[in-house]
């Protein structure tokens, strides 16, 4: 049997956890450490802006920001900063404060905090210094929320280990699929089942490239550029079209559901580059459709695949598929868009109410 889910921008409430009655009125404070204030940083600032009054009704606790800190500066008020006031600097100044006087871990790990949420870019070779981050996040006894796929493709056992250690948790929901709770699927379809297979389609540039070959028959070259064009590829989008975004995610989810404790490096990967407009007419010609697709099983893979295209999988546009092959129940889909700042945010979010959740009756150390 095949179940699909679908999560849309409007669902993505739907995903949260219930409220406990217990929670209702009691509006505990939450101080937290924000590092990175990009796009996801900054949204995920503003839905706590937003969001504040109802957290606190329906989740009994209120957000407190006591610091942020990013490449341009530095903002602390151990009281709570004036959220609206700092996005105003932001947006006036391109900065939220002075410009620091420590290193940031140094500044992360003396703040009195309860939670880092750690947001800054992406990088894929050392994972630095978002690895830094969380690491010095754990050592002063914080929990970590983080949406940075950098540190958890390269050290995704030993920062669980760090976490374990310490006592803290560590959550990473928006690191796979934006706003599409892939992972918490992946875990839920595990419970009780064993996943012994994952495929997914995990990257939705390379997907939108490979969507407008298809529909407008355009060369990779010219895919690319109207891709950049709308916004769905970077400037410099090699991560992307040479497979290392979704290989990153792969082993992110691999190791989640303990099904591999291979690192981002061990991942055999093989970009779009390479793909003609001829194999992808051939395959449309055929019923089938040309996807870089992502596998965890025996080892873990990223490589351009024809599928047919009433498979699941074969997503169009700026879409990301994950299939969940279970071996009493099934293969199990879950589709939705990958990426975008509202939409990591809202993951971001998520993770941090089970994180309050998970404190409520204890004391912080």
């Amino acid at each position: 049997m095949l179940y699909r889910q679908e999560y849309t921008e409007k669902a993505w409430a739907t995903t949260l956890p219930k409220a406990s009655k217990d929670h209702v009125g009691s509006s505990a404070p939450m101080r937290v450490v924000l590092a990175g204030f990009g796009v996801v940083g900054r949204s995920f600032f503003e839905l706590l802006r937003d969001k504040t009054p109802e957290l606190a009704s329906r989740y009994g606790f209120v957000p407190r920001v006591v610091a942020i800190v990013d490449s341009t500066g530095y903002a602390f008020d151990e009281k709570g900063l004036d959220l609206a006031r700092i996005l105003r600097a932001k947006a006036k100044t391109g900065k939220v404060g002075p410009a620091a006087d420590r290193p940031v871990k140094d500044i992360i790990s003396r703040t009195e905090a309860d939670v880092l949420v750690e947001a800054t870019p992406t990088n894929f070779r050392s994972g630095e210094p978002g690895l830094s981050h969380v690491r010095a996040a754990f050592i002063s006894k914080k929990h970590v929320v983080t949406c940075n796929k950098g540190p958890l493709g390269i050290a995704f056992q030993a920062l669980n280990e760090l976490a374990r250690h310490n006592g803290v948790q560590f959550r990473y929901s928006g690191a796979v699929g934006g706003g599409t709770p892939i992972l918490d699927f992946g875990k839920t379809c595990s419970t009780g089942d064993d996943v012994t297979k994952i495929t997914g389609i995990l990257n939705g540039t390379c997907n939108f490239i490979l969507t407008r070959m298809e529909q407008d028959h355009l060369d990779f070259r010219d895919a690319l550029g109207l891709a950049q064009k709308e916004g769905y590829a970077e400037k410099d989008p090699t991560l992307d079209v040479n497979g290392y975004d979704s290989a990153v995610k792969i082993s992110i989810i691999a190791n989640h559901l303990k099904i591999s404790r291979a690192t981002v490096a061990e991942v055999k990967t093989k970009g779009i580059q390479a793909v003609s407009s001829a194999e992808v007419s051939d395959a449309l010609a055929k019923g089938k459709a040309v996807r870089l697709v992502a596998t965890a099983d025996n080892e873990l893979t990223v490589e351009p695949v024809v599928i047919p295209r009433d498979d699941p999988l074969c997503v169009s546009g700026p879409y990301n598929a994950v299939k969940f092959h279970c071996r009493s129940s099934g293969p199990k889909v879950i589709v939705g868009k990958g990426a975008g700042g509202p939409e990591t945010a809202s993951s971001m979010l998520r993770d941090l109410i089970e994180i309050r959740g998970s404190m409520d009756g204890t004391t912080k150390k």
